[in-house]
């Protein structure tokens, strides 16, 4: 007797674990994309910043450029200060077989900031880029012109909206006042850059941009007369009628009176990763923070 109850218990289960497969792949057509330890198995902020991963990317030296992959299953960032090491881009990828996730170098020195396209194919590493093929990323390629204006110039970030529209910055030699620049995509090239409108840049050191998907927003870090003392992350909403609106500073819990920039968006949207100094004047010692996205629809409202 006790047999049979033990069977018909067994296959209850298959029939209640099968039916909510079932529900599950309905609801949302990406479950298939989700891992057990998500965030490189981080417990995940609320709307007070912290420092992402502790030990295995943020530590006492610089850590810089958190980007994940469109699945979740990559994250990559810069690190340097490390003994006998001027820089490294390193790269932590989930093992489905072992489920855990597992660090290698991808490049020494640095290579560039990391942005990673919408749809995953392509790096963005400033002015270069690497692109995605069959057995990993391809080598380091360089953006062709008029993306990058001259000699005197250079991409210190670069992202790219869904629809292929470039948003960077044109960092110059003892020039602080260089402005965020976009470059839209016809006809598969890119047209001549155009600087964004005063409502975005207005200040100084205008960097780091970082477009959403849909062009909805754009953030970007600058220093200001109403800031918090060091550069300062701001965001600008895309208006009703096309327009991109004020940066607005995103306040005291993301910017202190120390350098804060680089802001990104994971592409799950819910979560917010920037940089801070928590070191001196001499950012020996930089952190990879998050925060809930919940403080940017706060803003949009």
């Amino acid at each position: 007797m006790n047999n049979h109850i033990i069977k018909f218990s067994a296959l209850l289960s298959v029939i209640f674990f099968s039916a909510c497969k079932t529900d599950n792949s309905k609801a949302n057509e990406n479950d298939y994309l989700t891992i057990e330890n998500p965030y490189l198995g981080q417990k995940p902020p609320g709307l007070t910043p912290i420092p992402f991963a502790p030990g295995l990317v943020s530590t006492e030296i610089y850590e810089y450029d958190g980007a994940f992959t469109p699945d979740m299953k990559a994250f990559y960032f810069i690190r340097k200060g490390e003994e006998n090491k001027k820089s490294a881009f390193y790269e932590y990828k989930y093992n489905e077989i072992n489920g855990m996730w597992e660090k290698s170098e991808v490049a020494s020195p640095w290579i560039g900031r990391p942005v990673i396209a919408p749809d995953g194919e392509t790096m963005h590493l400033g002015d270069r880029y690497l692109k995605r093929t069959e057995s990993g990323w391809s080598e380091l390629q360089n953006l062709e012109p008029p993306t990058v204006s001259n000699d005197s110039m250079y991409i210190m970030r670069l992202s790219s909206s869904a629809n292929g529209t470039y948003y960077f910055d044109t960092y110059k030699e003892n020039d602080s006042t260089f402005p965020i620049r976009y470059s839209r995509l016809i006809d598969g090239k890119h047209e001549e850059p155009r600087a964004l409108p005063k409502a975005i840049n207005t200040g100084t050191f205008l960097s780091h941009p970082f477009i959403a998907p849909d062009e909805s927003y754009l953030l970007f870090d600058a220093e200001r007369e109403d800031g918090f003392g060091d550069s300062d992350i701001h965001i600008s909403f895309k208006q009703n009628d096309g327009n991109w609106g004020e940066g607005i500073n995103l306040g005291d819990k993301i910017n202190t009176k120390a350098w804060e920039a680089s802001a990104s968006i994971t592409p799950d949207s819910k979560y917010l990763f920037f940089n801070r100094n928590v070191g001196s004047d001499d950012f020996e010692n930089v952190d990879i923070f998050w925060v809930s996205t919940r403080i940017i629809e706060k803003l949009r409202q």
